[in-house]
């Protein structure tokens, strides 16, 4: 697989993390952990489908992906190409006109979101474009045209940067007592704007924290506490479902 990441244009960096193109020469199956963005795909070339029970499941050629707390596996067929766009943590609201709450767990095709001739006018181009920074630009184009600034939600931006401070190990109740609210409408805003709660996004921070953090021959007790867990067992189960693996595992198999 090959994967390049850029910079998003000077208009787009509050929003946008980054944008990638990804590449694949034969069919494979890959894991993908968590984010704390959202993240839209456009399929260029090939095709992609992620795993469940009861089998594979095909993604839309452009497509946008919610939050979720847990692993995904995905398979492409031989010779995949697709832009990548992975948003900042409530970078989304400002392109979509509905809560982003309502994406969650879900992978769903962008022309429930963006009007079909736009769709279909950028696929015209990445088919047509002979570089990788030609699609980019494309991507970008559809993404400066989808822009709506809105001024940011002060209470969500507030409650996003304590989160970080903390690692995402400060208790909900002190987060919305030293924003000067209180847990439900602290919620209900962040969910709006972020795509989740501001205790799965803790949790998330606190499991991207523990991969940080980690060094060859630390214990899953100094790993744990890294962290913020003080039961090791929650930390361990917390991981699994977050990586599909158990922190032993999967750091071994990562070398």
């Amino acid at each position: 697989m090959r994967f390049v990441s850029y910079l998003p244009c000077a208009a787009l960096q509050p929003y946008i993390r980054w944008l990638a193109m990804q590449e694949t020469d034969v069919a494979q199956v890959y894991k993908v952990l968590p984010d704390t963005g959202l993240v839209i795909g456009f399929q260029y070339r090939g095709g992609l489908a992620y795993h469940e029970a009861h089998g594979p499941v095909a993604l839309a050629t452009a497509g946008i992906t919610g939050i979720r707390d847990e692993y995904r596996l995905f398979e492409n067929t031989p010779g995949t190409g697709t832009v990548l766009v992975v948003f900042k943590e409530g970078g989304a609201a400002p392109f979509f006109r509905l809560p982003l709450h309502e994406l969650a767990h879900q992978s769903v095709s962008l022309d429930q979101l963006v009007p079909h001739d736009q769709l279909a006018a950028l696929q015209d181009d990445l088919h047509a474009a002979t570089t990788e920074v030609a699609r980019v630009q494309r991507v970008e184009a559809l993404l400066l045209a989808l822009l709506r600034p809105v001024p940011a939600d002060r209470l969500v931006q507030a409650a996003l940067a304590l989160l970080h401070q903390t690692s995402g190990t400060v208790r909900m109740t002190e987060l919305a007592q030293q924003l000067g609210t209180s847990a439900s409408p602290l919620g209900k805003r962040f969910r709006q704007a972020v795509g989740t709660s501001p205790k799965k996004l803790a949790m998330l921070i606190r499991l991207q924290t523990a991969m940080a953090r980690y060094r060859p021959g630390m214990s899953l007790t100094e790993l744990s506490y890294a962290a913020g867990f003080y039961d090791q067992a929650h930390f361990i189960h917390a991981f699994q479902t977050f990586a599909g693996q158990a922190p032993t595992a999967y750091f071994r198999d990562a070398k």
